[in-house]
């Protein structure tokens, strides 16, 4: 059986035409909505959830394209613009009563919150990104031999076909290499929710591949179009993030504090999966935010 976080209820919420997401709900009080990032799914949230469920009601969707919610194909570049997907989770909120909200991501989930922020101030109250840049410095910051570590962003940049085919011939292989070389501590993820993350992945191929090509193109253009403008988020934000900045030479606090002038950055001793590796941290984070 396919794992789940214990406690919680699974919901099926329309949000677009034709797109459908998966959501694990539980709690009351206050709500904040979890994102998950790549190669996971919703369940990458299950201790904090169930943490942060004591006193608010939590949201953990499957993000459009990924584990049990719907995979439209990509018919052009909004099918997984950011901007699209932050209007799924903001549709998805509504729709289960809640007009405002918290939102925190990882990873891919982390710049969907991103982009959920600039474009919907009103409707984000706090906001939490874990172990990510926005896509436009993302890129700026990729230079040099160093950006081998970002092969997989580059090639699931390249137009339709070949990396959807490269990566469907051996799919248990690319997407375990990430969980394997990305966690500090391989028993934070067990054997049934790994290979929960794997079935999830295998089964959507392209659809992951389109949500890293949009990130290449769209996604891009719509930070530099914000950053032209001089938006920036007016929520207050808290970015945990590994050391990226000593390894690829920049300083990822200054490049955060250009969006959010209501900044708590952190660097963190655990992996990518710092979720699973430690929990209590970053409930601790996410509540710390959520009294500012």
């Amino acid at each position: 059986m396919t794992p789940a976080i214990a406690g919680f209820d699974y919901r099926c919420v329309p949000v677009a035409d034709g797109v459908t997401l998966n959501a694990a709900v539980s709690g009351s009080g206050s709500p904040i909505v979890l994102l998950h990032g790549f190669p996971q799914t919703h369940l990458m949230w299950r201790h904090v959830a169930a943490d942060l469920a004591a006193d608010h009601t939590v949201i953990c969707p499957d993000l459009r394209g990924y584990g049990a919610s719907d995979k439209p194909a990509e018919t052009d570049a909004t099918t997984y613009a950011k901007r699209t997907m932050a209007a799924d989770i903001v549709a998805l909120t509504r729709a289960l009563g809640h007009e405002r909200f918290a939102l925190a991501g990882h990873d891919r989930g982390a710049l969907v919150a991103f982009r959920a922020g600039l474009d919907h101030p009103e409707t984000i109250t706090h906001l939490v990104c874990l172990d990510v840049l926005p896509a436009l410095d993302m890129w700026e910051v990729m230079r040099g031999v160093t950006a081998a570590v970002g092969f997989h962003l580059y090639l699931m940049a390249q137009p339709p076909g070949l990396p959807e085919q490269m990566i469907a011939a051996s799919p248990d292989a690319f997407f375990g290499h990430f969980l394997d070389i990305w966690t500090n501590n391989p028993q934070a993820i067990p054997a049934d929710v790994r290979a929960s993350y794997l079935d999830a992945c295998r089964d959507a191929v392209p659809s992951i591949v389109a949500d890293y090509r949009a990130s290449a193109g769209i996604d891009v253009d719509h930070d530099q179009a914000d950053r032209d403008a001089g938006n920036c988020l007016r929520m207050p934000v808290t970015v945990l993030q590994q050391d990226w900045g000593a390894a690829l030479d920049f300083d990822a606090a200054a490049l955060w504090s250009a969006w959010a002038p209501d900044l708590r950055h952190t660097t963190v001793t655990s992996g990518h999966f710092m979720a699973e590796e430690a929990p209590a941290e970053v409930a601790k984070a996410l509540r710390d935010l959520l009294a500012r």
